[in-house]
Protein backbone atom coordinates (compact mmCIF):
# COMPACT_ATOMS: atom_id res chain seq x y z
CA UNK A 1 0.00 0.00 0.00
CA UNK A 2 1.08 3.56 -0.64
CA UNK A 3 -0.07 5.06 2.66
CA UNK A 4 1.42 4.64 6.17
CA UNK A 5 0.35 1.82 8.48
CA UNK A 6 -1.64 4.23 10.69
CA UNK A 7 -3.79 5.35 7.73
CA UNK A 8 -7.20 4.04 6.67
CA UNK A 9 -5.44 1.80 4.13
CA UNK A 10 -3.36 0.50 7.03
CA UNK A 11 -6.45 -0.15 9.16
CA UNK A 12 -8.05 -2.08 6.29
CA UNK A 13 -4.88 -4.11 5.69
CA UNK A 14 -4.35 -4.92 9.37
CA UNK A 15 -7.94 -6.17 9.71
CA UNK A 16 -7.50 -8.26 6.55
CA UNK A 17 -4.34 -9.78 8.04
CA UNK A 18 -6.07 -10.53 11.36
CA UNK A 19 -9.06 -12.24 9.75
CA UNK A 20 -6.96 -14.34 7.33
CA UNK A 21 -4.63 -15.52 10.06
CA UNK A 22 -7.46 -16.21 12.51
CA UNK A 23 -9.58 -18.18 10.03
CA UNK A 24 -6.60 -20.19 8.80
CA UNK A 25 -5.38 -20.89 12.35
CA UNK A 26 -2.10 -19.22 11.44
CA UNK A 27 -1.45 -21.43 8.41
CA UNK A 28 -1.69 -18.42 6.08
CA UNK A 29 0.57 -15.50 6.97
CA UNK A 30 -0.04 -11.99 5.64
CA UNK A 31 2.88 -9.57 5.43
CA UNK A 32 2.14 -5.84 5.23
CA UNK A 33 4.29 -3.38 3.30
CA UNK A 34 3.00 0.17 3.92
CA UNK A 35 4.36 3.51 2.76
CA UNK A 36 5.07 2.54 -0.83
CA UNK A 37 8.09 0.39 0.04
CA UNK A 38 7.19 -1.99 -2.81
CA UNK A 39 6.92 0.84 -5.33
CA UNK A 40 4.41 3.38 -6.58
CA UNK A 41 0.82 2.21 -7.01
CA UNK A 42 0.98 1.75 -10.83
CA UNK A 43 3.99 -0.52 -10.32
CA UNK A 44 2.22 -2.50 -7.60
CA UNK A 45 -0.84 -2.85 -9.82
CA UNK A 46 1.26 -4.24 -12.66
CA UNK A 47 2.97 -6.68 -10.32
CA UNK A 48 -0.41 -7.94 -9.07
CA UNK A 49 -1.58 -8.46 -12.64
CA UNK A 50 1.57 -10.46 -13.41
CA UNK A 51 1.38 -12.49 -10.21
CA UNK A 52 4.63 -11.12 -8.79
CA UNK A 53 2.73 -9.51 -5.90
CA UNK A 54 -0.27 -11.23 -4.36
CA UNK A 55 -2.32 -8.29 -3.06
CA UNK A 56 -2.20 -4.47 -3.22
CA UNK A 57 -4.36 -1.50 -2.30
CA UNK A 58 -4.46 1.08 -5.10
CA UNK A 59 -6.41 4.28 -5.72
CA UNK A 60 -9.03 4.24 -8.49
CA UNK A 61 -7.11 6.96 -10.32
CA UNK A 62 -4.17 4.58 -10.70
CA UNK A 63 -6.41 1.83 -12.05
CA UNK A 64 -7.94 4.11 -14.71
CA UNK A 65 -4.95 3.98 -17.11
CA UNK A 66 -5.52 0.21 -17.35
CA UNK A 67 -9.34 0.24 -17.14
CA UNK A 68 -10.80 3.58 -18.34
CA UNK A 69 -14.17 2.99 -16.66
CA UNK A 70 -12.51 3.40 -13.26
CA UNK A 71 -12.09 7.12 -13.99
CA UNK A 72 -15.86 7.42 -13.56
CA UNK A 73 -15.35 6.89 -9.82
CA UNK A 74 -13.41 10.16 -9.74
CA UNK A 75 -16.00 12.15 -11.70
CA UNK A 76 -16.45 15.41 -9.75
CA UNK A 77 -19.67 15.50 -7.72
CA UNK A 78 -20.92 12.11 -8.90
CA UNK A 79 -20.39 10.48 -5.48
CA UNK A 80 -21.59 13.05 -2.96
CA UNK A 81 -22.27 11.14 0.27
CA UNK A 82 -21.04 8.15 2.27
CA UNK A 83 -24.20 6.37 1.12
CA UNK A 84 -23.23 7.00 -2.51
CA UNK A 85 -19.74 5.61 -1.87
CA UNK A 86 -21.12 2.36 -0.44
CA UNK A 87 -23.71 2.03 -3.22
CA UNK A 88 -20.98 2.60 -5.82
CA UNK A 89 -18.90 -0.31 -4.51
CA UNK A 90 -21.49 -2.92 -3.45
CA UNK A 91 -24.50 -4.64 -4.98
CA UNK A 92 -24.90 -4.19 -8.73
CA UNK A 93 -22.07 -1.68 -9.05
CA UNK A 94 -19.74 -3.72 -6.85
CA UNK A 95 -20.23 -6.67 -9.19
CA UNK A 96 -19.82 -4.35 -12.20
CA UNK A 97 -16.36 -3.24 -11.07
CA UNK A 98 -15.25 -6.75 -10.25
CA UNK A 99 -16.35 -8.19 -13.58
CA UNK A 100 -14.72 -5.42 -15.59
CA UNK A 101 -11.56 -5.79 -13.49
CA UNK A 102 -11.33 -9.49 -14.28
CA UNK A 103 -12.06 -8.96 -17.98
CA UNK A 104 -9.85 -5.95 -18.68
CA UNK A 105 -7.36 -5.86 -15.82
CA UNK A 106 -6.57 -9.42 -14.88
CA UNK A 107 -7.37 -8.88 -11.22
CA UNK A 108 -10.28 -9.20 -8.80
CA UNK A 109 -11.44 -6.91 -5.99
CA UNK A 110 -11.26 -8.33 -2.48
CA UNK A 111 -12.66 -5.21 -0.81
CA UNK A 112 -12.75 -1.42 -0.86
CA UNK A 113 -11.00 1.11 1.34
CA UNK A 114 -13.26 4.11 1.97
CA UNK A 115 -11.14 7.18 2.62
CA UNK A 116 -13.79 9.92 2.71
CA UNK A 117 -13.85 13.14 0.68
CA UNK A 118 -10.71 14.69 -0.75
CA UNK A 119 -10.27 18.05 0.93
CA UNK A 120 -7.99 20.72 -0.53
CA UNK A 121 -5.07 21.85 1.62
CA UNK A 122 -2.71 24.75 0.90
CA UNK A 123 -0.07 27.01 2.41
CA UNK A 124 -1.09 30.35 0.91
CA UNK A 125 -4.55 31.43 2.05
CA UNK A 126 -7.96 30.15 3.16
CA UNK A 127 -9.94 28.77 0.21
CA UNK A 128 -13.61 29.36 1.03
CA UNK A 129 -14.92 30.06 -2.48
CA UNK A 130 -14.02 29.76 -6.16
CA UNK A 131 -12.24 33.09 -6.23
CA UNK A 132 -9.83 31.96 -3.52
CA UNK A 133 -8.48 28.97 -5.45
CA UNK A 134 -7.79 30.80 -8.70
CA UNK A 135 -4.18 30.53 -9.81
CA UNK A 136 -3.22 28.24 -6.93
CA UNK A 137 -0.84 25.38 -7.80
CA UNK A 138 -2.51 22.18 -6.56
CA UNK A 139 -0.82 18.78 -6.71
CA UNK A 140 -3.23 16.24 -8.22
CA UNK A 141 -2.91 12.57 -9.27
CA UNK A 142 -2.27 11.62 -12.90
CA UNK A 143 -6.01 11.71 -13.62
CA UNK A 144 -7.33 13.72 -16.56
CA UNK A 145 -10.78 14.18 -15.01
CA UNK A 146 -9.38 15.65 -11.77
CA UNK A 147 -6.95 17.82 -13.73
CA UNK A 148 -9.80 19.14 -15.87
CA UNK A 149 -11.94 19.88 -12.81
CA UNK A 150 -9.30 22.00 -11.09
CA UNK A 151 -8.54 23.74 -14.36
CA UNK A 152 -12.26 24.55 -14.76
CA UNK A 153 -12.31 25.99 -11.24
CA UNK A 154 -9.45 28.35 -12.12
CA UNK A 155 -6.66 26.59 -10.24
CA UNK A 156 -3.35 25.41 -11.69
CA UNK A 157 -3.37 21.60 -11.31
CA UNK A 158 0.06 19.95 -11.20
CA UNK A 159 0.10 16.15 -11.79
CA UNK A 160 2.68 14.56 -9.52
CA UNK A 161 3.62 11.16 -8.15
CA UNK A 162 2.36 10.53 -4.62
CA UNK A 163 5.82 9.87 -3.22
CA UNK A 164 7.01 13.34 -4.30
CA UNK A 165 4.11 15.28 -2.79
CA UNK A 166 5.34 16.11 0.72
CA UNK A 167 8.69 17.41 -0.53
CA UNK A 168 6.99 19.48 -3.24
CA UNK A 169 4.73 21.07 -0.63
CA UNK A 170 7.64 21.63 1.73
CA UNK A 171 9.75 23.32 -0.95
CA UNK A 172 6.88 25.39 -2.34
CA UNK A 173 6.91 23.70 -5.74
CA UNK A 174 3.14 23.47 -5.32
CA UNK A 175 0.85 25.42 -3.00
CA UNK A 176 -1.44 22.57 -2.02
CA UNK A 177 -2.89 19.14 -2.62
CA UNK A 178 -6.16 17.29 -1.95
CA UNK A 179 -6.78 14.25 0.23
CA UNK A 180 -9.06 13.04 3.02
CA UNK A 181 -8.51 14.06 6.64
CA UNK A 182 -6.90 10.80 7.77
CA UNK A 183 -4.44 10.81 4.87
CA UNK A 184 -3.64 14.49 5.40
CA UNK A 185 -2.92 13.82 9.06
CA UNK A 186 -0.94 10.57 8.76
CA UNK A 187 1.14 12.07 5.94
CA UNK A 188 1.84 15.04 8.26
CA UNK A 189 0.76 17.57 5.65
CA UNK A 190 -0.26 19.86 8.52
CA UNK A 191 3.46 20.48 9.03
CA UNK A 192 3.67 22.22 5.64
CA UNK A 193 0.04 23.28 5.01
CA UNK A 194 -1.89 25.93 6.93
CA UNK A 195 -5.37 25.68 5.44
CA UNK A 196 -7.93 22.97 4.64
CA UNK A 197 -11.06 23.46 2.56
CA UNK A 198 -13.93 20.98 2.89
CA UNK A 199 -14.56 20.23 -0.77
CA UNK A 200 -16.89 17.32 -1.56
CA UNK A 201 -16.10 16.89 -5.23
CA UNK A 202 -14.58 13.41 -4.97
CA UNK A 203 -14.83 10.50 -2.53
CA UNK A 204 -11.51 8.69 -2.30
CA UNK A 205 -11.83 4.95 -2.99
CA UNK A 206 -9.10 2.31 -3.17
CA UNK A 207 -9.81 -1.32 -4.03
CA UNK A 208 -7.73 -4.11 -2.55
CA UNK A 209 -6.88 -6.24 -5.56
CA UNK A 210 -5.56 -9.75 -6.19
CA UNK A 211 -4.47 -11.30 -9.50
CA UNK A 212 -7.07 -13.49 -11.23
CA UNK A 213 -4.54 -16.30 -11.60
CA UNK A 214 -3.30 -15.89 -8.03
CA UNK A 215 -6.82 -16.37 -6.68
CA UNK A 216 -7.67 -19.17 -9.12
CA UNK A 217 -4.55 -21.14 -8.12
CA UNK A 218 -5.57 -21.21 -4.45
CA UNK A 219 -7.41 -24.19 -3.02
CA UNK A 220 -11.11 -23.69 -2.25
CA UNK A 221 -10.62 -23.21 1.49
CA UNK A 222 -7.89 -20.60 1.08
CA UNK A 223 -9.90 -18.76 -1.56
CA UNK A 224 -12.91 -18.67 0.75
CA UNK A 225 -10.82 -17.31 3.63
CA UNK A 226 -9.22 -14.61 1.47
CA UNK A 227 -12.59 -13.54 0.04
CA UNK A 228 -14.29 -13.41 3.43
CA UNK A 229 -11.40 -11.44 4.94
CA UNK A 230 -11.71 -8.82 2.20
CA UNK A 231 -15.41 -8.32 2.96
CA UNK A 232 -14.82 -8.08 6.71
CA UNK A 233 -11.91 -5.67 6.25
CA UNK A 234 -14.11 -3.46 4.06
CA UNK A 235 -16.77 -3.28 6.78
CA UNK A 236 -14.14 -2.50 9.42
CA UNK A 237 -12.47 0.11 7.22
CA UNK A 238 -15.68 2.02 6.58
CA UNK A 239 -16.36 2.39 10.29
CA UNK A 240 -12.71 3.24 10.95
CA UNK A 241 -12.66 6.22 8.62
CA UNK A 242 -16.05 7.54 9.74
CA UNK A 243 -14.89 7.56 13.36
CA UNK A 244 -11.25 8.56 12.84
CA UNK A 245 -11.68 11.33 10.26
CA UNK A 246 -13.07 13.74 12.83
CA UNK A 247 -10.19 12.95 15.19
CA UNK A 248 -7.68 13.66 12.41
CA UNK A 249 -9.41 16.98 11.68
CA UNK A 250 -9.31 18.01 15.33
CA UNK A 251 -5.66 16.99 15.65
CA UNK A 252 -4.68 19.18 12.70
CA UNK A 253 -6.73 22.09 14.02
CA UNK A 254 -4.89 21.73 17.33
CA UNK A 255 -1.66 22.18 15.32
CA UNK A 256 -2.99 25.49 13.98
CA UNK A 257 -4.53 24.41 10.68
CA UNK A 258 -7.52 26.55 9.67
CA UNK A 259 -10.56 24.71 8.26
CA UNK A 260 -12.96 26.41 5.86
CA UNK A 261 -16.33 25.21 4.55
CA UNK A 262 -17.06 26.28 0.99
CA UNK A 263 -19.49 29.17 0.71
CA UNK A 264 -20.42 28.41 -2.89
CA UNK A 265 -20.06 24.67 -3.46
CA UNK A 266 -23.12 24.69 -5.72
CA UNK A 267 -21.02 26.72 -8.18
CA UNK A 268 -18.17 24.20 -8.02
CA UNK A 269 -20.68 21.41 -8.76
CA UNK A 270 -22.35 23.34 -11.59
CA UNK A 271 -19.05 24.13 -13.31
CA UNK A 272 -17.91 20.51 -13.01
CA UNK A 273 -21.12 19.09 -14.44
CA UNK A 274 -21.32 21.61 -17.29
CA UNK A 275 -17.65 21.87 -18.30
CA UNK A 276 -16.02 18.61 -17.25
CA UNK A 277 -18.65 15.88 -17.43
CA UNK A 278 -19.53 16.16 -21.17
CA UNK A 279 -15.87 16.38 -22.21
CA UNK A 280 -14.83 13.14 -20.55
CA UNK A 281 -17.55 10.63 -21.34
CA UNK A 282 -15.30 8.96 -23.91
CA UNK A 283 -12.41 8.95 -21.45
CA UNK A 284 -14.40 6.80 -18.99
CA UNK A 285 -15.66 4.38 -21.63
CA UNK A 286 -18.78 6.25 -22.72
CA UNK A 287 -21.68 8.19 -21.27
CA UNK A 288 -23.43 4.90 -20.49
CA UNK A 289 -20.88 4.27 -17.69
CA UNK A 290 -21.91 7.50 -15.95
CA UNK A 291 -25.59 6.80 -16.67
CA UNK A 292 -25.27 3.32 -15.15
CA UNK A 293 -23.69 4.75 -12.02
CA UNK A 294 -26.32 7.48 -11.68
CA UNK A 295 -29.11 4.96 -12.12
CA UNK A 296 -27.81 2.67 -9.39
CA UNK A 297 -26.97 5.59 -7.11
CA UNK A 298 -30.59 6.66 -7.42
CA UNK A 299 -29.83 9.96 -9.15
Amino acid sequence: MGDPIDSDQGAFAQRFKEVVEELSNGEIRVELFPGGVLGQEPEMLQNVRMGQLEVAIVAVGNVAPFIPQYAALSYPYLIETHYDAVKATTGYLGNYWNEISKEKGGFEILGWTYSNFRYVTNSRRPVCNLEDIKGMKIRVPQNRVIIAAFDAWGANPVPMAWGETFTALQQGVVDGQENPYIVNHTMKFHEVQDYISETHYQYSLQPMIIGVNTLANMDDETREIITRAGIEAQQYGLLFQVLEAEKAKEAMQAEGVEVCELEDEDKWREIAMEKVWPEYYDFVGGKEVIDTMREHLGK
